[in-house]
């Protein structure tokens, strides 16, 4: 494998973890900022989930094996820290696998031409793809890869047939006062830091190769959600009716929103099998990551009737969240985000890296320079939109 392939395919692991279902509420919940202020957090969340993966490779150096999140939590932070990780990692991935199924269940919803309630969506849905879980990693690996092409064929064709629909005057509104409302789904869009136990495995290593795929990688996801935000905000107004804020009320996704302004079916299908790509991989990718955590976690030794029991305890609490709340679709990223993603991805690696450089004195090189300050000042960053994030949620819950 040579330097430059290795990274390469590094960096597409990295991307194809952060792209996904994500994408299809991006413009919806970010709408209330507007498009400059958008793409501003945009470029904000990728320069910080940067910094925290640099982190997290840091700590690679120090397991000297491949080591889960809870490993590395267990061994910089002690059995506080590694309970905190449990807890977070929890939050985080039912309440994506939560989001996903909803929006998969109303997919099926459609497809069906309202002809199923609500929600019998989630569960036909399930019916068909939550076997994807049972079979092994290999041939899920093989499956994810064809998911994959269908999403970048499905995403070139929409954004190249969309292009023309483009009104340049609907990108000019901006409220700067809003703009932290969009950090959450910010944060899930370019959350792909689990993988990097995986990736620094896979370059046996090498830590010059680890952070070039990590800086290339996260990139892309940076260039292809403003190429995203530049289409769905650019067509459809933040405004009326049918605008981005009342889809926002309605929890449809950006896919759902154009529709009523674009009056071409082909584009609107096309539109939808990018959406079913996005949806499906992240389903899978959450559901494979979840399976893999509770097996290792609880012991559950994967054979026939351990995967039934995996199987069980990955979907029947979801999919009876999603059948009593069919339309918390963006709350549920929202959440993820704003919360899970904030503190898991986000706070926890600084917490560990501060310990293990001014604590245990760990002498490996620093993938992250400033020091102590820059560690400082992204801990200050994302305390800060945890708090904000927890006030909003009280004001919807208790006024």
């Amino acid at each position: 494998m040579s330097n430059r392939f290795g990274v390469t395919i590094g960096a597409l692991l990295v991307a194809g973890t952060s792209i996904g279902g994500g994408m299809l509420a991006l413009p919806i919940l970010t709408s209330v900022t507007g498009f400059v202020p958008s793409l501003f957090i945009y470029l904000l969340c990728w320069l910080f989930m940067a910094s925290t993966g640099l982190l997290f490779l840091e700590i690679t150096q120090w397991m000297h094996k491949e080591a889960n999140i809870i490993s590395m939590a267990n061994f910089t932070l002690g059995r506080a820290g590694k309970i905190a990780a449990w807890v977070l990692y929890l939050f985080l991935f039912y309440s994506l696998n939560i989001a996903y199924i909803i929006e998969s269940g109303d997919m099926v919803v459609e497809f069906a031409n309202g002809q199923i309630t609500d929600w019998m969506g989630p569960v036909i849905f399930l019916v068909l793809f939550a076997q994807c879980i049972v079979i092994s990693t290999a041939v899920a690996a093989k499956v994810n890869l064809i998911l994959m092409v269908g999403l970048i064929l499905s995403y070139l064709c929409f954004v190249f047939l969309g292009i023309p629909f483009i009104n340049p005057a609907l990108l000019n509104s901006a409220d700067w006062l809003q703009a932290p409302k969009a950090l959450p789904i910010a944060f899930t869009a370019f959350a792909y830091q689990g993988i990097i136990p995986t990736l620094a495995s896979y370059l046996h290593y090498d830590i010059a190769k680890g952070r070039k795929a990590i800086l290339i990688g996260s990139f892309i996801p940076l260039i292809a959600y403003v190429i995203w935000q530049t289409l769905i905000m650019g067509i459809v107004p933040i405004e009326g009716a049918n605008g981005l804020k009342a889809a926002l009320g309605e929890d449809l996704n950006a896919i759902q929103a154009m529709k009523y302004f674009i009056n071409s079916p082909s584009i609107y299908a096309i539109g939808q099998s990018f959406a079913f790509f996005a949806l499906v991989t992240s389903f899978l990718g959450v559901t494979l990551g979840l399976r893999d955590f509770l097996a290792d976690g609880l012991n559950i030794q994967q054979g026939k009737y351990g995967k039934v029991y995996l199987t069980a305890l990955i979907f029947i609490p979801p999919l009876l969240v999603a059948m009593m709340y069919p339309h918390i679709f963006l709350i549920m990223l929202e959440y993820a985000g704003g919360i899970g993603c904030a503190l898991l991805l986000g706070l926890l690696p600084i917490i560990m890296v501060w310990r293990g450089r001014y604590h245990f004195y760990l002498k490996e090189p620093q993938q992250l320079l400033g020091g102590k300050f820059i560690l400082a000042i992204l801990a200050i960053f994302v305390i800060c939109e945890v708090a904000f994030e927890l006030f909003r949620i009280k004001v919807k819950l208790f006024g």
